[in-house]
């Protein structure tokens, strides 16, 4: 195999890269090399993709058997359409990473792959979808991107060459978000350590290993589908993965914990104050077993922990990113929660 893969340098991108080496196939990465760096072995090719003049150089570099579009993230649908556009004609097959965002239910109700979509045409902007500065229901503009990406995959290259592929949260080494990080680091402090809503609740983050793995799977495939990439819903729990958190850094904490109630009345925020938190419905929810079927295992999220801990000792820093510096929660703010619950 010879693949094409656009970012390669950050978290998912990079780690699609190497796992692609290691299976000895051949791989360019196509980024404007302003962060991070391909693995060795990897070709790279420098180029901003929202420039026509570097998209038509870069297909000269073709062809390639597949695409894995890892750094589409902010790129508004009709970026992504110019460049699956112009990669059509010397790439076999298209793997696009969206996201669980994209269905209007998320994370308010339960998904499957038959759920609905949020609207956006293939050719939008960057501006399509925007809210209003007054807005106060869902935040729908981040998922219609998405969308609207998905769209244009499919519309350049055909939905039977385009697999779509809809993680909810992924980590592991390298993860630049910082929940994960933000875990291990409370943990590694010890002391009483405030544990959000009840220990059995089901989760179900997917280490970035495992959906590179995927994602070359779907590459190598001579069809086409959608998948919500996410671990099965049985996989772990909250208080599995904190407790792994505890057990990597040393063990020195102590989960105390607060039922959902207490940390909303608190004016906790939900996601980023204690990663993982969300009392919404769907946010853990999300049936995954089409891909599973198609492949797709899940190792347990302890290795997960475990990797991640080891990277961050052994001096692993992760592409600056703003998401970094909005998780966690101030440790005034988990004290009087804790005095509250008697600790």
């Amino acid at each position: 195999m010879k693949i094409l893969v656009l970012g390669g340098t950050w978290f998912l991108g990079r780690a699609v890269a190497q796992a692609a080496l290691d299976r000895g196939w051949s791989v360019d990465a196509f980024n404007r090399g302003r962060s991070g760096s391909a693995p060795d072995g990897t070709r790279e090719i420098h180029g901003d993709r929202t420039v026509r003049e570097d998209l038509v150089r870069l297909a000269l570099q073709g062809p390639w058997d597949a695409v894995v579009d890892t750094s589409a993230s902010e790129l508004a649908p009709r970026d992504v359409l110019a460049g699956a556009r112009a990669l059509e004609p010397v790439a076999r097959k298209y793997v696009y990473i969206s996201t669980v965002n994209a269905y209007r239910g998320w994370p308010n109700e339960p998904l499957t792959e038959s759920s609905e979509l949020l609207g956006a045409p293939a050719d939008a902007d960057v501006n399509y979808g925007r809210l209003p500065a007054n807005w106060d229901g869902p935040d729908w503009y981040y998922g219609r991107q998405k969308a609207g990406a998905e769209r244009a995959a499919k519309e350049a290259f055909g939905a039977s060459r385009v697999s779509i592929l809809r993680p909810g949260v992924i980590l592991g080494p390298g993860e630049y978000v910082g929940r994960l990080p933000w875990w291990l680091q409370r943990a590694s402090k010890g002391g009483a350590i405030l544990a959000p809503g009840v220990p059995n609740k089901a989760i179900q983050p997917v280490d970035v290993r495992d959906v590179a793995a995927f994602a070359l799977d779907q590459a190598a495939s001579s069809s086409g589908g959608e998948f919500n990439v996410t671990a099965p819903l049985d996989h772990e729990t909250m208080s599995g993965f904190l407790g792994a958190c505890v057990d990597a850094t040393g063990g020195a904490g102590e989960l105390v914990w607060a039922p959902d109630d207490l940390l909303v009345a608190h004016g906790v925020q939900q996601w980023t104050e204690l990663p993982l938190w969300r009392t919404h419905a769907g946010v853990w929810n999300v049936d995954s077993s089409g891909a599973q079927a198609a492949g797709l295992r899940c190792r347990p999220l302890a290795e997960t922990v475990r990797d991640t801990w080891e990277w961050m000792q052994s001096g692993g820093v992760p592409v600056e990113h703003p998401r970094w510096a909005e998780h966690g929660i101030s440790p005034e703010k988990e004290a009087a929660i804790l005095a509250e619950l008697g600790f």
